[in-house]
Order: C-alpha cells, then structure tokens, then sequence
C-alpha cells in the first residue's frame, strides 16, 4: 500500500534543511503555504497529512475520511482540533526535545541583549554619541549584571528545565512558578503572585491553551513590584500584548524581548510591531527554534514519527490538549 503524504507549509523549515524521503512507498506533494482554505482540497485522498501552523480543524477533518495522521512539524499542537481528532480516529503526533539548546539560548540573547541595552547602545553609537562624548565611553543607558537577579520561569518542561540551568551559571535564581491559579504544588514551586512580585526577569515556556491564554495582563503587569524584562519565547497568545504596552509606557516593567506575537505574522497594528522600536524592546520573527541543528533535529524526528506510525510502533502520539 502506497500512502500519499502532504506538507501543507514546507517553507516553515529552512530550505537547507533535508526532509528525507520516509522508507514506506509513498507519494510526498511539498506546498511552500497553504491558507486555510486550502486544506481539504489539498488533503483529498491524503493518509499522511504534514502541518506546522496550517490549522486542521474539525470541518475540514470531516472531509477527509482518508486521513490516518496529523504529523505536526513542532511542539506546539494548537493548530490542531484535537478533540475532533480523537473523536474521528485521528492520531496525533508532535515533535520534542529538539529545541533544548537553540530556545534556551535565545532566551538568554534576548535577557543579555536587555539587560545590557546592547541595542540601545549599538544604536547610540551608530548616531555619532560616542564621538560626541568626548571619553573612551559613555553611560546613556543603565547596563545590569545578571548574577544575583531573580528569574521567574512560566513553564517546568524540559525548556524551562534548561533556562534554568543556564541561569545557575549565571548566578541567577531560577524560581518555577506555580500555575496561575492553582496552590498546593509543592516547595519546587514559587507561588504565583510571589514569583510576579519578587522575578527581576519573567520568561515563558508554556504551551498555549485555553487555559494560559491571555496569563499575563494588565492585573499581572502591575504586581510586578521589581520592574522585570519580560521574555516570551513560547507563544504570543500567553500575553495581552495590548496590556504590555501599556505596562511599558506606565513604567510597570523594564523591556521585552520577544520571538512571538498573537497573529503570526503580525498585522502592522499590531502593539508590539508598534512599539518594537523602542531601545528596550526587541522582537525576533519567531526563530527562537530555528537553528540549523534544531530544525534537521526537528526534521529528522518528524520522518520518525512518520515511519513509525506506518510501521506499527507510533512515537510522539498526543493524548488531551497539549
């Protein structure tokens, strides 16, 4: 039996990476993009269905009878209805582990590149400042040392786990959060309003539900008493980015460092496209985990997770929402 396999968004994974043919007979079609709109007629007669962003939703899954398998080309699964999934026999497989080096160090260019206005002071010397100066340097902007800082980490997965790894060789103090509304989860836990009260840095590692959309807001930006950067590497709808500008201009915390937006790519209204201008605000087209080793990591287990499904032993399979 031959399986037709479709990539819906090929151009989501570098063009220098190799996605290798799997070993099963197969037909593989590769599309660049396709818009929502697209899905189900270019699925039609599909076993094997690849996606990065492109949604698979309920109504299109209810036309595709032929379909076997969701392999989605990331971690996160929320393009996927998975509910509709389940209930149509539908596997579901992601990709995992592949990003704990590329995603944590980005985090940490982001938290450096902030908490010592590299940026700022790149741009100030671009505009003649350090001529104008007269001195072998100036002090336009406060530089801050990274020993010592508290970093409240959203996220206890294996990405959170690394980032506060990092932040011990820093000599930083790395405080796991407690899940915003719950209690009683143990003493590796900070309770939530303490970690937003006491965190110098605050960074997310959190898959995006219904229930962490939207977790940081205004009531959040304003408990923060120590004035942190904010980092969000995960998925821009853990934030109400409206709300963070307005933690920025009333001076609730000290600058953003950003890899994702709600809405990829943005509109150009976006709040954050607005104010990413600003010295202490740096937004990245979500390439956090795009190294060149993370993505042939990330391709070469997606081929896995293909093979293997057809092969009877299925890897990564998801159960509930992740």
């Amino acid at each position: 039996m031959s399986h037709r396999i479709v990539f819906l968004d090929r151009a989501t994974i570098a063009p220098q990476i190799r996605v290798r043919p799997p070993s099963f007979a197969h037909e593989l079609i590769e599309h660049a993009h396709t818009h929502p709109e697209q899905v189900v007629e270019r699925l039609a007669g599909a076993s094997i269905v690849i996606t990065n962003k492109v949604p698979i939703t309920d109504v299109a899954l209810a036309q595709l009878p032929a379909l076997k398998l969701v392999a989605v080309a990331a971690t996160g699964t929320d393009c996927v209805d998975k509910a509709a999934c389940a209930a149509r026999g539908v596997a579901v497989s992601n990709i995992r582990g592949y990003a704990v080096n590329t995603v944590p160090e980005h985090t940490f260019a982001l938290i450096l590149a902030l908490r010592r206005n590299i940026v700022a002071y790149r741009e100030s010397v671009l505009a003649g400042r350090w001529q104008e100066s007269g001195q072998f340097c100036f002090f336009d902007h406060p530089i801050r040392d990274l020993r010592g800082a508290r970093l409240g980490i959203i996220g206890e997965g294996v990405l959170g786990q690394r980032v506060a790894e990092i932040a011990r060789v820093f000599g930083m103090q790395p405080l796991f959060a407690a899940h915003k509304g719950s209690s009683g989860l143990g003493p590796l836990y900070t309770p939530w309003q303490e970690m937003l009260e006491t965190s110098d840095v605050i960074t997310l590692h959190s898959p995006l539900t219904q229930q962490t959309r939207g977790m940081i807001a205004m009531p959040e930006f304003e408990a923060m008493t120590r004035r942190p950067l904010i980092i969000n590497t995960a998925r821009g709808g853990l934030v109400d980015e409206a709300a963070l500008v307005r933690a920025l201009d009333a001076g609730l915390i000290a600058g953003a460092g950003f890899d994702v937006v709600d809405g990829e790519p943005p509109a150009t209204e976006n709040p954050l496209m607005r104010a990413a201008a600003r010295h202490n605000v740096i937004l990245t087209p979500h390439v956090a985990w795009a190294s060149d080793e993370a993505q042939q990591a990330l391709a070469d287990q997606l081929v896995d997770n293909i093979e293997n499904f057809i092969g009877g032993r299925p890897t990564n399979l998801i159960h509930g929402a992740y």
